[in-house]
């Protein structure tokens, strides 16, 4: 039998169906990115763990001057995809290797802590903050707002004055544990929510019950951290994400399911991880598709006071509350607490003990002649602080 032909009308009625469901498809996609944009436009994401200091020392040895941050094609993170992701505040890490650890940690945290300064000042795009109103401003100003965090306490050298210097140079954030110095994360964690007065962040965790990687939250601490009016900045490393198999988008929204339906969207946010690790989930690969996963929440049905929360509300509240932590404490003593030296076991760490008792001389002494001890003022234009 030779092929069936169809009457004309017949054709032209499914001809216009099909024309009919294309178009209705292509706006229906529209109406989705309009309503996320719109959104992202009016709750900007702050983004609480991005590396890209990291990446700058290792392939341009914190050289700002060679490298353009308006368009960085080599890394995950420059000024346009920040922009196109709708990402206003992005948490920057000083993160040292875990080899510097009892060795140059400090020293080398100081000079991270340097070129994101200075890629936070010389940009007109970036603003760097250290309070949450500065945050809000920044906003305001249609800037980028920059925030200073170190990761991995041997950064600290097991000194709380040192601590107390990284916050007088604008560190608002540390994360106290990291693979290398300290194994036990959980009951760090634990002992960190018990005794804090303020809020407490994971900064780029995600959920153990839906991924059982050591570095994730599981569901017990998870009710500890809600009783702190804490946050945890769900992170997208696929390692974290997907223990089997290729991590995507969804993979991530399993992720923010699960922590809403065990503590509440409330406490809940965004830390991409971003120049710290390799691989991302499909259709996560940079900074500029943060609007897809906004995308893939809504399409779950979250409200969009939630997905607000989630974006910058959530992080703003624990901000806020740790400010005030902080103004409350302001005319306590600082703590003196010392780590012995025998306990930190540092073969690196000079140890300053009183000097022998000596009867006074006045003969002279026999060793080399003292240097004359010089100071110098410093230019601003060297130290750059803006």
């Amino acid at each position: 039998m030779g092929p069936v032909s169809m009457p004309s009308t017949i054709c032209s009625s499914i001809f216009r169906l099909a024309m009919f469901s294309s178009v209705c498809g292509q706006l229906l996609g529209d109406s989705e990115t309009d309503r996320v944009q719109d959104l992202m436009s009016r709750y900007p994401l702050i983004d609480g763990h991005n590396d890209l200091a990291l990446q700058l020392r290792r392939h341009y040895h914190n050289l700002l001057s060679r490298v353009d941050l308006q368009h960085l094609p080599s890394v995950a993170t420059d000024i346009a995809r920040l922009r196109a992701g709708r990402v206003q505040t992005q948490v920057f890490a000083a993160y040292v290797l875990c080899g510097a650890q009892e060795k140059d940690a400090v020293r080398l945290t100081l000079e991270q802590l340097d070129v994101i300064r200075r890629m936070c000042t010389e940009y007109t795009d970036m603003e760097l903050v250290t309070t949450a109103e500065g945050l809000r401003g920044a906003e305001s100003r249609g800037k980028i707002a920059c925030v200073l965090s170190i990761e991995g306490g041997h950064s600290l050298d097991s000194s709380l004055p040192t601590l107390r210097m990284f916050y007088l140079l604008g560190v608002r954030s540390m994360a106290l544990t990291h693979n290398c110095n300290t194994p036990c994360s959980w009951e760090t964690a634990r002992a960190a929510i018990s005794v804090s007065k303020a809020p407490v962040v994971f900064s780029h965790s995600s959920a153990y019950a839906i991924c059982n990687h050591s570095r994730n939250v599981p569901d017990w601490l998870l009710h500890e951290l809600k009783k702190n009016r804490g946050l945890i900045m769900v992170t997208l490393f696929s390692d974290f994400v997907a223990c089997e198999g290729q991590a995507n988008v969804s993979s991530v929204a399993d992720h923010f399911d699960h922590i809403r339906n065990t503590i509440g969207a409330e406490f809940i946010g965004i830390g991409g991880d971003y120049e710290g690790v390799l691989r991302f989930p499909l259709g996560l690969e940079d900074v500029s598709k943060y609007p897809v996963l906004i995308q893939e929440l809504l399409r779950r049905k979250w409200p969009e006071q939630e997905v607000a929360g989630v974006l910058r509300q959530n992080f703003l509240r624990v901000f806020d509350e740790v400010e005030k932590v902080r103004d409350e404490l302001r005319l306590s003593p600082p703590g003196e607490a010392q780590i012995a030296p025998e306990a930190v076991e540092h073969p690196c760490r000079l140890v300053l003990r009183p000097p022998p008792s000596q009867a006074p001389s006045s003969a002279p002494s026999s060793g080399p002649p003292r240097l004359l001890s010089v100071a110098l003022l410093l230019p601003a234009s060297l130290l750059a602080l803006h």
